[in-house]
């Protein structure tokens, strides 16, 4: 009630509340049940008891455990909200990370395409130089029709080239803009998120889960506070059940018997009453 609300009245108020409804629900456990000869009736009849015993248990103990490793789980739900936060950046950043690599993937094709026309450019180039000085080809100076030829060649992949970047890179400034407008939408998004403060009991909850789970002390210590609770909630439960039959016990038993036993008794004086009755009104009729 206290993480609920943070409030001293309604904690106090609510605390008394569930100290009476406890009390008087052991009270109520201890006083019905009935001391037999066969105890392992009395185990049997005693179960629902034990198991309501330990849910409340487990109930009850978990607060206090979220108070005592407080500073623990304090410094553990920083790290989980950080966590929380860089999850929530992945995600954007996986929403928007199809749709920029694909444009990327276009971007660099059409640069590789220009390459590829500049380097076949640039090849044509040095063959017709390599024909014009007798380096390469015919191995022949001022080889003129072979020459022209392969300089045709050479001034074609340059128009060829020339094109493709006037194409290509209108692409590319298109393509690009695209892809910084994307970009820019990821950020914005990103720096929208804000880092809300993870701090309520099922994040503590979740916090003492994992501490328990990296820390063996930890989950010793939770584990031995669950199991006292248990134990004093079960205690008043345990111990009717191993205490002996005593002359409490016997004189209930012939108690209860009287009353069972005086009940009948006047239900039979009901029914021959009432039979008597019948039969007088029968005879008269």
């Amino acid at each position: 009630m206290h993480t609920v609300f943070d409030n001293n009245y309604l904690t106090v108020a609510f605390a008394l509340l569930w100290g009476a409804i406890i009390f008087n629900l052991d009270r109520f456990i201890v006083s019905t049940m009935r001391k037999r000869k066969e105890w392992y009736k009395e185990w049997v009849l005693a179960s629902p008891r034990i198991l309501l015993a330990v849910v409340l248990a487990i109930v009850i103990s978990k607060p206090l455990e979220l108070r005592i490793f407080s500073s623990e789980i304090d410094r553990k739900l920083v790290t989980l909200e950080e966590g929380i936060y860089q999850n929530e950046i992945s995600d954007v950043e996986q929403r928007y990370l199809t749709q920029l690599g694909t444009i990327q993937t276009q971007i660099t094709e059409l640069k590789n395409e220009i390459e590829v026309k500049a380097t076949r450019r640039d090849e044509l180039r040095k063959i017709a130089q390599e024909e014009a000085d007798g380096t390469g080809g015919s191995m022949k100076r001022d080889a003129g029709p072979i020459y022209r030829i392969k300089k045709k060649d050479a001034d074609e992949a340059q128009l060829e080239l020339e094109q493709t970047e006037l194409n290509n890179r209108n692409l590319i400034a298109s393509k690009q803009s695209e892809w910084d407008q994307l970009f820019n939408e990821k950020q914005t998004e990103i720096q929208a998120l804000k880092r809300n403060p993870w701090n309520g009991m099922a994040a503590q909850l979740e916090a003492l889960h994992v501490l328990t789970q990296e820390s063996k002390a930890m989950n010793a210590a939770n584990v031995f506070i669950i199991f006292l609770f248990i134990l004093l909630e079960c205690t008043p439960v345990l111990v009717k059940l191993m205490a002996p039959r005593g002359p409490y016990d016997e004189l209930l038993e012939v108690r209860e018997h009287f009353f069972k036993n005086h009940n009948l008794e006047k239900i039979a004086a009901m029914n021959h009453a009432t039979a008597e009755q019948l039969k007088y009104y029968s005879n008269g009729a």
